[in-house]
């Protein structure tokens, strides 16, 4: 177990607010993840030795600016964890953050200190980034409403990426009426549409335990369907297309500097990219492939306005105290969950709607892209959190 931290790796003393009038975020704090842009601040994404080979970046992230205009404040930056490769949120270099909602488990990463930190009633929004599930497993393990948006719908300027085609700036809040004047306040305006037709795929939620299933079920909007969404090859195939895939670009992106550094990356960290250092070319191209094949086959599936509804881990977050080999089945597992959404630039909401043994649950629903704005209004008005 590494030692505990404070969300924050530095708390502003003054928060960054515009120059303008309060826009529709006024009076709202945010908590940013320490791998998007602040002018004046060091960008030091969770590694010791990133951060010291930077320079105080010279303009705010995009998205960054997005909040400021909108009229929210900017109160500091999180920790999160090395370089955002991992999920749970242990940072052996600095430290991780307590898990409000369950203080004996762990926070979930790798936006974990955003998370804590709107958790906790020290921000009202975080901002974290999202790659194979950076929001939406945090989100679960904390108890708050997290927000993937479609892929491309926000700008990454300004913001150290991973597997850039996978990669979306992405939100938490602690209910849902946080987020509806987040996305009433970032996204451009919308007819409402037909009413959804709610789908729950019943191979996603066989990833789950039967004590799950049952804490979440009830959940389930009226008149929901449970049935198949892929065939078992298919399904089977979502987890190592994404490793691969994610795995290949990581390696693109960051291998470089890596190689030329030598950073001391904690345990499970170092092991990754060494995997992803050896992927190959045939292997990638094999795998984009792959994911052609999902993408195409879920946009089918949602073009009529179906919303798909599963839970968005396969558990609460781990014990704190749990030995980080040993989680490996879950990591698989919750893997699986997150990469449907990533493989297909789909939006993706988590809300805290259950719990299990003391811990948050979250349900996940899942709908075509650039169809954010209206899966959040129809969530806000069938549910409350």
């Amino acid at each position: 177990m590494t030692e505990i931290c404070d969300p924050f790796t530095s708390l502003f003393a003054n928060a960054l607010v515009h120059p303008a009038p309060a826009g529709t975020l006024g009076g709202l704090r945010v908590a940013v993840k320490d791998n998007f842009d602040i002018a004046g601040h060091i960008t030091g994404a969770g590694n010791p030795e990133y951060a010291e080979d930077q320079t105080p970046a010279l303009a705010h992230a995009d998205a960054v600016v997005r909040l400021l205009d909108a009229g929210a404040s900017i109160v500091g930056k999180t920790h999160m964890d090395e370089l955002a490769y991992s999920l749970m949120g242990v940072n052996s270099r600095y430290g991780t953050p307590i898990n409000p909602a369950a203080v004996d488990r762990v926070p979930g990463g790798s936006s974990s200190g955003s998370a804590a930190a709107v958790a906790a009633g020290r921000a009202d929004i975080g901002l974290g980034s999202d790659t194979g599930g950076s929001v939406r497993l945090p989100a679960s393990f904390c108890g708050l409403v997290g927000w993937r948006p479609s892929h491309g719908l926000f700008s990454p300027q300004g913001m150290l990426g991973l597997a850039p085609s996978y990669d979306v700036p992405g939100f938490f809040t602690r209910d849902l009426a946080t987020l509806t004047r987040l996305a009433n306040a970032l996204c451009e305006p919308v007819a409402s549409g037909a009413p959804a037709r709610w789908v729950a795929p019943t191979d996603l939620w066989a990833l789950c335990s039967s004590p799950v299933q049952a804490a979440l079920q009830p959940y389930l909007p009226e008149g929901c369907e449970q049935r198949l969404l892929f065939d078992p090859e298919t399904r089977d195939s979502l987890l190592p297309t994404f490793r691969t895939h994610q795995g290949y670009e990581i390696w693109h992106l960051l291998g470089e500097w890596i190689t030329r550094r030598r950073p001391a990356f904690g345990p499970g960290i170092n092991e990754r990219f060494q995997a992803a250092s050896q992927l190959s070319k045939a292997a990638f191209n094999g795998a984009r492939n792959q994911r052609t094949a999902i993408r195409e086959g879920l946009q089918q599936v949602l073009a009529d306005g179906t919303v798909l509804v599963y839970p968005t881990a396969p558990g609460p977050a781990p014990l704190r105290t749990a030995a980080q080999s040993g989680l490996e089945q879950y990591r698989n597992a919750a893997l699986t969950l997150l990469s449907v959404a990533g493989h297909a630039g789909l939006v993706q909401i988590t809300l805290p709607l259950g719990s299990l043994e003391g811990a948050p649950l979250g349900l996940s629903f899942v709908a075509r892209a650039g169809s954010d704005l209206e899966l959040i209004r129809r969530l806000a008005s069938s549910y409350q959190t």
